[in-house]
């Protein structure tokens, strides 16, 4: 995984000034490029896997919706938080006031602490950025 070294420049946060490593994300996989390639690998068509992803995600999305955890197999735990301004007293809390928005939650599969999915990363500077 490629990093980069920058400098925070929010001057509300604690840490503003100092340095921090970020991650140089390459490019984005379109789903359709994803199916293809899952496609090819297990033998099914890429519409077919497509209609099937599709319905998957119809599903999880519903699920998430009406305040279920979704665990996929080898790939980790999803569910949905509220975030919300906190209140001195219970009676001031007012949903349309108080609560600021939703943030989907993705916890990756584990054996004993260690996520699969964290495994064998290394870390390499990112050799094109300049400082």
């Amino acid at each position: 995984m490629r990093y980069r070294i920058k400098k925070e420049t929010k001057p509300t946060l604690p840490t503003f000034g100092k340095y921090k490593a970020v991650a140089v994300h390459n490019q984005t996989i379109e789903s359709r490029e994803l199916y293809e390639e899952a496609a090819r690998r297990s033998g099914v068509s890429g519409g077919v896997l497509e209609g099937l992803m599709m319905t998957v995600a119809e599903t999880v999305r519903r699920h998430l919706k009406n305040g279920d955890k979704v665990r996929l197999k080898d790939f980790g735990l999803l569910k949905l938080e509220i975030e919300s301004e906190k209140v001195d007293n219970l009676k001031d809390f007012r949903a349309k006031k108080h609560i600021r928005g939703v943030r989907l939650h993705f916890i990756p599969s584990s054996e004993n602490g260690s996520p699969e999915l964290y495994k064998d990363i290394t870390f390499e500077k990112d050799k094109n950025f300049v400082e």
